[in-house]
């Protein structure tokens, strides 16, 4: 099961828990340098370290070559979470190896020869460290990781220099994006090496009141302590947001169910749809699922709804190429389907 087919803990606030591994191999440069012959060897070493493997993973990942993928189907790994943009963007020297319930995922010759992911539903990111970590032991014993001493696992950014390791957890924060206090907060968590970023990551917006608070610093903690701190402080933000939650349902309940309902209908009623309008009313009716406001509306159906109503998914769905006029009409349709159904 991928992270948006099953609910986790905290999972009225808390989406998904990630860990990514950057990690390089010895003896190549890193990819942005890296040949098409280079890039090649990367991958078939990859490839063989997991799928030539005799291990049990050798028969529960699926290896994507990204350059024989079309451009909608690249994207639509990137809108589930399960590819980078940038390693989209590399398509013709990167590939993907993915697990077959789509919870472990590993990018070869991203902005490292290796970025393996670990993405789970709701508040868990202990176990979200320990599955990569694994994934991370099995693939060292088959090949030369690129470390040093001093300075640990080599990475082509230096901010990942050390133990490789970004931790993330992806919020849904409506009530503290109405009373104004995400700015505040943002600020505060970028004072101990913490930083808030979009849906998807470094350069993407709050699209939908989604937030993903992230570490900074991978150099000179260990792995246990930028999981810890991360934890330490998503939980002070989950309190803070259902401290805000309560605020509304008890002080402006008739104003908060109106902008719930009146989101709903829209979503179950209207014609044309953009991503962006379709994510601002998902966020309304997700609270209002939250606050047993919308008693027969599933949080896991809604998690679809926000995965397949992004541009490339919804053309995979509809089978063919659209323009984006023709998008918001098919997306508006799509979504009154699966809403309506409930």
């Amino acid at each position: 099961m991928s992270w948006m087919d099953e609910l986790g803990p905290e999972s009225n606030i808390v989406l998904s828990s990630r860990v990514r591994i950057a990690r390089n191999l010895e003896n190549y440069p890193f990819p942005f340098l890296i040949s098409n012959e280079q890039a090649e060897k990367v991958k078939k070493e990859v490839y063989d370290a997991i799928i030539g493997s005799n291990t049990i993973l050798s028969r529960e990942f699926m290896f994507i070559d990204i350059k024989k993928l079309n451009n909608i189907d690249r994207e639509a790994l990137v809108e589930k979470h399960l590819a980078s943009p940038l390693l989209i963007e590399n398509f013709q020297k990167s590939a993907l190896l993915v697990k077959d319930d789509e919870t472990i995922s590993i990018m070869v010759n991203e902005e490292d020869h290796l970025r393996i992911q670990c993405i789970l539903p709701g508040f868990q990111l202990e176990k979200a460290w320990d599955l990569a970590s694994k994934i991370d032991d099995l693939l060292e014993e088959r090949l030369n990781y690129a470390y040093d001493e001093k300075l640990g696992y080599l990475t082509c950014c230096p901010t990942n220099l050390g133990t490789g390791i970004r931790a993330s957890v992806m919020l849904h924060l409506p009530a503290l994006v109405m009373n104004g206090q995400m700015n505040s907060i943002i600020e505060a968590v970028s004072k101990v090496g913490l930083t808030v970023r979009g849906l998807y990551g470094e350069g993407s917006e709050a699209s939908g009141n989604i937030f993903q608070v992230s570490n900074q610093v991978t150099l000179g903690q260990s792995e246990e302590e930028i999981i810890n701190n991360l934890k330490v402080v998503a939980k002070q933000i989950i309190e803070k947001e259902r401290a805000a939650r309560a605020f509304y349902t008890k002080s402006k309940s008739i104003q908060l169910e109106d902008r719930i309902m009146r989101s709903y209908g829209l979503l179950t009623n209207c014609r044309i749809l953009s991503s962006e309008e379709c994510m601002k009313l998902l966020s309304d009716v997700r609270l209002g699922v939250d606050l047993g406001i919308l008693k027969d509306m599933s949080i896991l159906k809604l998690n679809e709804v926000m995965i397949y109503m992004r541009p490339a998914n919804l053309q995979k769905i509809v089978g063919k190429e659209l323009q984006p006029f023709e998008r918001d009409i098919k997306r508006a349709e799509f979504v009154r389907t699966k809403l309506k159904k409930v």
